[in-house]
């Protein structure tokens, strides 16, 4: 090495098992999930929080928010995540499913299973993200590079190299025998190595905001499908001073989202209650909203010999049923699993190829309610508007099937 590579670098753990690409709540995941004998290093663009003696909760009223499904629950309940995550969750006791405008309507209530305590639970992301952080910060296994980024990938035998460069600019280099790509749907790391991806862009936009109500949402989660395009309003924990307030996430054509974007705030909610009804009373407040395009995005390559992609790099999803998250979470579960119980040099092909083959089905099932879905209730041909009266009804009706449908929306699948 020379002086003015010395002078342009920085240090960093130079052999290490897992390389984690990407910080966010996905990565932070697997950090946390992966067996205590794997060194590995999480790279993140982002600044990391100090690692506090434990989370601090910080309310906002302009909060985004995930729905977790019970899959998700039980993930972090096993790696015990779950006390510290459930001092600021919302849980979801009922999930009214409607069509605005047409009959049939369908309501799944957490006392319809006997096996699960909710249906899911609505966590705010920077507590889900804190949470997470500060559990991996505790695992001495776990090193961090941040603010940081990969500038380069290249495969080597038995595993990868990586260049990590610091906010200064200064350079490292990194030895790894696997390297997990997770840093999101515009993965510059996967745009590198040339993983291209298939993208159906839906022309609708999604439009995210908190809304304040005159009604307490009593833990009810809504999926109002309307012939504009599928409406949830999420129940959100209480805080002081925001009254009873729930999570919107409403989608629509890009140009009708636009205009209602520019909107003041009483006229923004004035459409909303047209669109949504009076299921929570009177919408009386709204905050910061946030808009961003929808499409399905999958990648064409999940694993390479010593490359594995997770996350919204691997598939990103319509948010409706709010799918995304709870399925990137049990693909990490599953790839855990099979790092920790292979019989072979980590990162082998043959090993991420089974992984890939155990979650197939999982992903491409999900994929499919969450595309499928929004298409089929935005139809107004008289058949299909029926057929959706019907399904909604047999749902409501027929327990089976109804015990069928919660358990695939809360992310149970079948052993």
């Amino acid at each position: 090495m020379t002086q003015d590579d010395t002078v342009n670098s920085f240090t960093l753990p130079n052999n290490i098992d897992i390389a984690i690409i990407g910080g966010g709540m996905v990565g932070a995941s697997m950090a946390a999930l992966l067996p205590a004998h794997f060194n590995v290093l999480l790279v993140e663009s982002f600044p990391l929080p100090e690692n506090n003696a434990a989370p601090i909760y910080q309310p906002s009223y302009d909060a985004r928010s995930s729905a977790l499904c019970h899959s998700s629950f039980e993930i972090f309940q096993e790696i015990g995540l779950w006390q510290t995550l459930s001092k600021h969750v919302q849980p979801i006791a009922q999930v009214h499913v409607s069509d605005k405008g047409h009959w049939g309507s369908t309501l799944l209530d957490q006392k319809q299973s006997t096996n699960i305590p909710a249906l899911g639970y609505v966590i705010e992301n920077a507590w889900l993200g804190r949470c997470l952080l500060h559990f991996i910060q505790q695992k001495t296994n776990v090193s961090f590079a941040s603010p940081a980024q990969v500038k380069k990938l290249q495969a080597r035998q038995g595993g990868v190299t990586l260049q990590i460069e610091n906010k200064a600019g200064k350079v490292a280099e990194v030895k790894a025998k696997l390297a997990v790509i997770a840093d999101g749907a515009q993965s510059k790391t996967c745009q590198r190595l040339g993983i291209h991806h298939h993208v159906t862009d839906y022309h609708h936009t999604a439009i995210v905001a908190n809304i304040s109500t005159s009604d307490a949402h009593q833990g009810i989660a809504y999926e109002r499908f309307t012939d504009k395009g599928p409406l949830a309003l999420l129940p959100l924990i209480n805080n002081k001073n925001d009254g009873h307030r729930s999570a919107l996430i409403w989608t629509m054509a890009t140009e009708e989202a636009n205009t209602l974007l520019s909107l003041d705030d009483d006229a923004f909610l004035q459409a909303l209650q047209q669109r949504f009804g009076h299921w929570q009373g009177q919408m009386i407040k709204v905050g910061q909203r946030h808009s961003y395009p929808l499409q399905l995005s999958t990648a064409n390559e999940q694993v390479r010999q010593n490359i594995v992609v997770l996350g919204n790099a691997a598939h990103s999803l319509h948010p409706v049923a709010g799918q995304g998250f709870n399925l990137a979470l049990r693909d990490v579960q599953v790839l855990c699993q099979h790092l920790a119980n292979a019989n072979a040099p980590l990162g082998e092909l043959s090993v991420l190829e089974a992984y890939a083959k155990a979650q197939k089905n999982d992903q491409m099932l999900t994929s499919l309610f969450s595309d499928v879905l929004p298409g089929m209730f935005a139809r107004k041909n008289p058949l299909i508007t029926t057929g959706r009266g019907l399904g909604l009804l047999g749902i409501e009706l027929l327990t089976p099937l109804k015990s069928s449908f919660i358990n695939f929306a809360t992310g149970l699948r079948p052993s």
